[in-house]
């Protein structure tokens, strides 16, 4: 059985990153989803996190062991997967990631496409989606993005315009807020990649 990893601070968010590719699980091509994700965390986190990292193919099966494994077993806060969500055959990870959620997240999904719609039309036809796994003594948001790093970036960001103003908030900006609705660690973000939104009344005393 997978051991649940440690917190090293009570306030330490625990990342799961899958993945899901038959051509970079298989080593046809270098995977760069996992490698965009981990800098991005890198560059947006302020508080303390660890990471656990899947690469595996377009199985619906095998998709949704994965997540129950991040969040059940390893004890995720937070499980983010790339690739997968189009209108191909192969295509199951929103199918894989619905079956083991006990509550959809829609504005998640919703954001993604708006904020990819101003780069191409093509946006529509990506099937993200987001839910919450609830287990009896824990909760994870999981969430689908892009699998390519621009696109990551500017989903995880949004857009912001010359000087630095954001124009489009990014979906991350509501990802702490969440985390701490369903009972996970306090995440705080660096400010100038991306602000996290809390109501006054959830805001700690710095």
């Amino acid at each position: 059985m997978t051991m649940k990893k440690t917190r090293n601070h009570p306030d330490e968010l625990l990342i799961g990153l899958v993945s899901i590719s038959d051509r970079a699980s298989t080593g046809v091509y270098e995977d760069q989803g996992v490698p965009a994700l981990k800098e991005w965390f890198a560059q947006a986190l302020s508080s303390p996190w660890q990471m656990e990292t899947r690469l595996i193919p377009d199985v619906q099966a095998t998709i949704e062991k994965t997540l129950i494994e991040l969040v059940d077993d390893i004890g995720c806060d937070l499980v983010l997967t790339t690739g997968g969500t189009g209108p191909a055959r192969r295509d199951v990870t929103p199918e894989a990631t619905l079956a083991v959620g006990t509550k959809p997240m829609p504005g998640f999904g919703e954001q993604m496409r708006q904020i990819s719609l101003r780069f191409v039309p093509t946006a529509i036809l990506s099937r993200q989606v987001a839910v919450i796994r609830e287990t009896p003594d824990h909760a994870a948001l999981i969430m689908n993005l892009p699998g390519q790093p621009k696109s990551i970036r500017e989903t995880l960001e949004g857009l912001k315009d010359e000087s630095g103003k954001s124009i489009v908030p990014g979906i991350f900006s509501a990802v702490p807020y969440c985390i701490d609705l369903i009972g996970g660690p306090y995440i705080e973000t660096q400010e100038a990649v991306c602000k996290a939104f809390r109501p006054k009344s959830a805001l700690r005393a710095k």
